[in-house]
């Protein structure tokens, strides 16, 4: 007798549910061993490798400040523009007069 298409179909679907259900009763089994393994040979997740590694921090480099007031106010040049050099230029003064001299 020949199969329909509908009969393949619901064969395929207990047949995956079949699949499944040994695949949980395998998985438990797998999973039970594992844990009595870490338990006997006291393991981490870092001696497993499942702890990411930290990542490095990046040096910075040290950057020397460009522009300086009497105050002692500093600014590197970068970036938006500090208060006190805002001030500095609408009073006339030009960045070049703020240069440090250092």
């Amino acid at each position: 007798m020949t199969k329909t298409y509908s009969q393949v179909l619901q064969q395929i679907e207990s047949l995956k549910a079949e699949a499944e259900k040994i695949r949980r009763r395998e998985l438990d089994a797998v999973i039970t061993t594992i844990r009595e393994q870490i338990a006997q040979y006291g393991l981490t997740a870092a001696d497993l490798g499942l702890v990411a590694a930290k990542p490095r921090a990046r040096k910075r480099k040290l950057v020397v400040a460009k522009y300086r007031d009497e105050a002692g106010n500093t600014w590197v040049g970068r970036g938006k523009r500090p208060q006190w050099v805002r001030d500095a230029l609408a009073a006339g003064k030009t960045l070049r007069d703020l240069e440090s001299k250092a």
